[in-house]
């Protein structure tokens, strides 16, 4: 069922297009990621949509009584309440059914006969009511919500005016989720999370009732969430049926046949334009030539595909080669003012390695670094560089720019010897160019200081990078322009990084800082994750087999005992699979509805073949996941 539709949007400003020809179609659990450049309209079209801005042109229609919630990137609200106070406040109705209820309750009572059956009837009606609207969960998914956004009890007596603008869109975001509205509009829902918490939104997400619309430049996230992604343009919305990862594939095989197309067509009009001008002075041929100059005006000119903006082109080189032992850290501490963050910490760092640095917020991960490049001593242990390194540093608070200089004086300052033509030359490759040059460190966006930040670090041509959350401020392009960059690096790399799809690309291994100190996982961040989950379980199990040992055997049986735990891990493992298929099968669904408007709309034979292939293959498929949903559930009851 269609909840939202918009219909020829455009969105001007003083007579200049930011978008045009924007057709949109949300159905009932559409899970959109909606995607483009920066500066393509994004959050604009999510304010048309939900009705906080007017289109320039076009129209957006809903449902009847669609309930939604948008959430934009600065969202905050005033309440002097308290944070478990707000989050009751979703509740009102609810509660008053829950009071009219008790009172109900003292009143059977004092009540016979037909009044009796009169205040049961009514009773039981809303007491199945308040149970179908969740009135006896609502304070567990408070609580739950409210842990899962980092809001622990010792908090939630907190008043909402003392929160910092990060918490106060935390809360937000929080409150909409317990409000479950049919539509949730999200705009940078990741801003001001740390990982941990964003892969329980992640999760919480891919299970929501309702229909989603998100804006991310989490790539990891949208992977894991969107089934559907939308890419907008100047002048169009193009739908993918996939995650990002997937749309970035299927975009590439797009640019390639409209590319393949537009070469076609412009070497027919070459050729009939060359047959009219040759033919159309003579007697013979003239109505061959007017026929073919009719054929000319009547074609549809394809427009010449657009890849997008022009993207960076980051290289990084190392000057020297490093030995093979690049960084030793032995028996570390680290924090502030004698107060301990971690510890102990140790790490071995080769030559070549990629390692990322995780951890919660606030364990240390930058104060790690610092200590490492020398900017803060450890408060315990040490780190000593290998044979031939050279480390080049990569703050992620840009501290060391300097305010008024211009973006040339800011590297030719840093490489005095070097000639001006090189020196524009890498800062082109970084996207400054012309007048660029001239402006001021302190009139630059946060993305384009970090670009300025990458570029001089370039030209250090350091064997050993240590980069403290260098993706921050990029967008989506020039991020896996760096990541490129990294890959190709021929040195090595220690970084730290919230960017999980970053780390999967460009991390070799991963190192989880914590409270009690490092642990070092040999792969990337799935690796990681993989592995961390199965470390946990051997804990559990190592935990378990302990109280069976300390209990007696009058109390415990150990066998049943370990019938059940293998019957327990045995759910864990079907529930698992059944959400992957009711996963799989949303995206067969969806695709089935692609084919059969593409079918409808195209008189290509081939065209029509190849679409009833596609449709007959997904379609065995979809029987197969159905037969298996069917079994696994029989299973599980």
């Amino acid at each position: 069922m269609i909840i939202l539709s918009g219909n020829k949007i455009e969105r001007s400003f003083s007579g200049d297009v930011l978008f045009d020809n924007i057709t949109i179609q949300v159905d009932e659990r559409d899970r959109i990621a909606l995607v483009g450049r920066n500066g393509a309209g994004k959050s604009t079209l999510l304010k048309i949509l939900v009705g906080e801005e007017a289109p320039t042109s076009g129209q957006v229609n809903t449902k009847r009584d669609l309930t939604l919630s948008y959430l934009a990137q600065d969202s905050r609200f005033q309440s002097e309440r308290t944070i478990f106070d707000e989050m009751l406040h979703v509740f009102d109705d609810l509660r008053t059914t829950e009071k009219n209820l008790r009172t109900m309750e003292l009143q059977m009572a004092d009540l016979t006969g037909d009044d009796f059956d009169k205040l049961m009837a009514d009773y039981d009606r809303q007491s199945e009511d308040f149970r179908a609207r969740g009135g006896f969960t609502y304070e567990s998914d408070i609580k739950a919500i409210l842990n899962g956004f980092q809001f622990d009890q010792s908090m939630w007596d907190m008043k909402i005016a003392e929160l910092s603008g990060g918490q106060n869109t935390r809360l937000a975001l929080a409150k909409m989720l317990l409000e479950k509205p049919e539509l949730l509009v999200l705009d940078e829902p990741t801003n001001h999370l740390d990982i941990e918490t964003i892969a329980w939104l992640e999760n919480y997400l891919v299970n929501y009732q309702g229909a989603l619309i998100i804006v991310s430049h989490d790539r990891y996230f949208l992977d894991k969430v969107a089934t559907v992604t939308l890419d907008l343009t100047t002048h169009s919305l193009d739908r993918y049926v996939g995650n990002y990862s997937k749309f970035m594939d299927l975009k590439v095989e797009k640019l390639a046949t409209e590319e393949k197309n537009f070469e076609k067509q412009q070497k027919e009009i070459a050729k009939l334009e060359d047959f009219v001008q040759r033919n159309i002075v003579r007697a013979s041929t003239t109505k061959r030539a007017q026929a073919r100059r009719k054929q000319l005006e009547k074609m549809e000119r394809l427009d010449k595909p657009q890849a997008g903006n022009k993207s960076a082109n980051m290289t990084f080189q190392a000057e020297k080669v490093s030995g093979n032992v690049v960084l030793t850290v032995s028996d570390a501490a680290i924090g502030y003012d004698g107060e301990v963050l971690s510890e102990p910490i140790s790490l071995d760092v080769k030559k070549f390695d990629a390692i990322a640095i995780v951890g919660p917020n606030g364990i240390g991960k930058t104060t790690f670094l610092k200590s490492v490049v020398g900017l803060l001593p450890f408060i315990k242990g040490s780190s000593i560089y290998g044979a031939n390194v050279e480390p080049g540093y990569y703050d992620q608070t840009q501290s060391n720019l300097t305010r008024t200089n211009s973006v040339l004086d800011e590297l030719w300052n840093a490489f005095p010897t070097t000639p001006e033509v090189e020196i524009r030359n890498r800062l082109g490759a970084f996207l400054f160019s012309g007048d660029d040059v001239k402006k001021s460190v302190a009139m630059l966006s946060g993305g384009e200081k970090a670009r300025l930040l990458l570029a001089k670090l370039s030209m250090q041509h350091d064997n050993f990078l240590i980069l403290d959350e260098p993706t921050n401020h990029l967008d989506i392009d020039s991020k896996e322009v760096l990541e490129n960059a990294l890959i190709d690096f021929d040195g090595t790399l220690l970084f730290v990084s919230h960017d999980r799809y970053f780390i999967n690309r460009v991390a070799t291994k991963v190192l989880e800082i914590s409270e009690t100190g490092s642990t070092l996982y040999l792969g990337d961040y799935d690796y990681y994750l993989e592995k961390k989950a199965e470390l946990e379980e051997l804990q559990e199990a190592k935990q378990d087999q302990a109280i069976l040992s300390d209990t007696s055997a009058s109390e415990w049986d150990a066998s049943d005992y370990q019938k059940q735990k293998e019957n327990q891990k045995e759910i864990r493992k079907i529930t698992r699979r059944i959400q992957q298929i009711e996963d799989r099968l949303d995206i067969i669904e969806a695709r089935e509805a692609e084919i059969a408007e593409a079918m409808e709309e195209t008189n290509d034979a081939v065209e029509l073949l190849e679409l009833q292939a596609e449709l007959d293959k997904i379609t065995q498929e979809q029987d197969q996941l159905m037969q298996e949903w069917e079994e696994l559930s029989q299973e599980l009851e």
